[in-house]
């Protein structure tokens, strides 16, 4: 894939559109394209995780105590680590013939270095998911208690 199409599939996962086409096309130039078979583990519970991984092909699930989703192209996978030191808590595993995008943390903290107003969009956006999901909590806390 060139850099342009990078650049496009970027743009299509909700939290890297807010970063805007030039902080799109740093990462697009510095990140790593990875390709995997069926059954190669993308990565695993308790493995570091310092990259994120956007799904270029195929599809790869994704595991976490017990319940799992499926992503496809367009899904950003690992999003926490493009953030925070941390150990994964899940683990990921290629269902098919496919490809990611890799993106460092320290890439994606230097883009963020760059261009303050990405930064700015990025944090205002974590804070109202964390916001609606503090919500959500209290909500189904509610309905258990009754």
């Amino acid at each position: 894939m060139s850099i342009d199409d990078d650049v496009a599939l970027l743009e299509r996962v909700p939290t890297m559109r807010l970063l805007g086409e030039s902080s799109l096309r740093m990462l697009a130039i510095g990140s790593e394209q990875r390709d995997f078979n069926a059954g190669e583990v993308l990565f695993k519970v308790g493995d570091a995780a310092d990259a994120g991984y956007v799904v270029q092909r195929g599809t790869f699930r994704v595991e976490e105590g017990g319940a799992e989703i499926i992503a496809g192209p367009g899904a950003l996978i690992g999003e926490l680590a493009l953030i925070v030191a941390m150990k994964r808590p899940s683990t990921a595993t290629a269902l098919e013939r496919g490809s990611v995008i890799r993106i460092a943390r320290s890439l994606f903290q230097r883009v963020l270095e760059s261009d303050p107003g990405a930064a700015r969009r990025l944090r205002d956006e974590l804070a109202l998911r964390t916001s609606q999901l503090a919500s959500d909590i209290l909500i189904a806390g509610g309905k258990l208690s009754t």
